[in-house]
């Protein structure tokens, strides 16, 4: 008997030193299992070794807080460069924004805010000045950029490669809805000669007068909706012009940007100053009554966004009337939403959108 019971003890002794072994094993399993990286090359040429599993994210880009959304991802946002006041429809469609701190500035990093909110990864733009900084503190940092159709496409699957197997989907999703939409537009815009586009300035400030030439992506939507951008012989982005300069360009239509360059003063009071101004009122756009204010929503339409599948809708309608009657642009932008932000927007709320309006608190 005590023989059988000294056995009975040394087999459960086994048993239990076994289990206690396979649990520490599946512990360690587990732990190596959260801590796996994978290599990915960002837009800088870097080799960043990023987390498989990512539950936190920060974000200083801010055209790029939309793309985690649109994958996503909006509610694994924990630090940002943006503001509810700054960006109210994408806190509209994206509540959780709320709770993110805003670490980021464009004068560089709340190390301190950043560190406390423990981001897995953050997402930064092209030659950001805090990206050493922000890597020294020891989180895995990736820079991103993209400045016509073809790098935004690869901006979104890179974000959605390193984000894992849903927001890859999302992001091939996004993409087929863009290059579908670039295909309806340009199988129609790319039979118009030259000489027959009408001539678009796109204006991002009027005092002084700033505008966008070519390398640009409003380049890349003026073309692709069936223009010719006025500014095309300058390079780049909000480049200050003289008023004889826009006199000489003499624009058939003119598009007021929804950026912050355009509303840090009077918001649209602008296009008021701009119409009654002695000078723009020699130019064909002014006179033609064909001077429009950009739509607005989670991020801008016009700029660097996720949103220009539905700028380059907008503006072939606007540019090209007669060849894109069938657009509704309103119903495009709440399938838009529905889709990629899912959000259910009503009529009211897409058409302050187009109109440039703040959503109704």
């Amino acid at each position: 008997m005590k023989k059988l019971k000294f056995i009975l003890i040394t087999v459960f002794a086994i048993i239990f030193l076994i289990t206690g072994c396979n649990n520490g094993d599946t512990s360690k399993k587990t732990s190596e299992k959260s801590t796996q990286t994978k290599t990915i090359t960002d837009t800088a040429g870097r080799k960043v070794d990023v987390p498989l599993n990512i539950k936190k994210i920060g974000d200083s880009w801010q055209a790029h807080n939309e793309v985690l959304c649109i994958l996503g991802q909006g509610n694994k946002i924990v630090a940002t460069i943006l503001t509810e006041k700054g960006r109210p429809w994408l806190y509209k469609v994206n509540p959780q924004m709320k709770n993110a701190v805003t670490a980021f500035t464009s004068d560089g990093v709340n190390t301190e805010e950043l560190i406390k909110a423990k981001p897995d990864i953050v997402f930064t733009p092209l030659n950001d000045k805090s990206v050493n900084k922000i890597s020294d503190s020891g989180i895995p940092t990736v820079e991103l950029n993209f400045t016509d159709f073809n790098s935004l496409k690869k901006c979104v699957k890179l974000t959605g490669d390193i984000l894992g197997q849903g927001s890859k989907k999302k992001a091939d999703e996004y993409v087929s809805y863009l290059d579908g939409k670039l295909n309806t537009i340009t199988s129609i815009t790319s039979k118009i000669p030259k000489e027959q586009r009408p001539k678009v300035l796109h204006v991002t400030s009027l005092s002084p007068i700033t505008v966008d030439g070519n390398n640009t992506i409003i380049n890349s939507w003026i073309e692709a909706a069936g223009g010719v951008n006025a500014a095309s012989e300058v390079k780049g982005n909000n480049k200050q012009v003289s008023m004889e300069q826009i006199l000489k360009w003499n624009p058939d239509i003119v598009i007021l940007s929804s950026n912050t360059l355009m509303k840090v003063s009077n918001g649209k009071k602008n296009i008021n100053n701009l119409l009654n101004d002695p000078s723009w009122q020699k130019v064909n756009a002014v006179k033609n009554s064909k001077v429009y204010f950009n739509p607005d929503g989670a991020f801008y339409w016009d700029r660097y966004s996720a949103e220009e599948a539905l700028q380059i809708q907008w503006a072939a309608k606007i540019i090209h009337p007669d060849k894109f009657s069938n657009i509704d642009i309103v119903k495009e932008t709440r399938n838009f939403y529905k889709t990629f932000l899912n959000y259910d927007l009503s009529e009211e709320e897409a058409n302050r959108i187009i109109n440039d309006d703040p959503p109704i608190k």
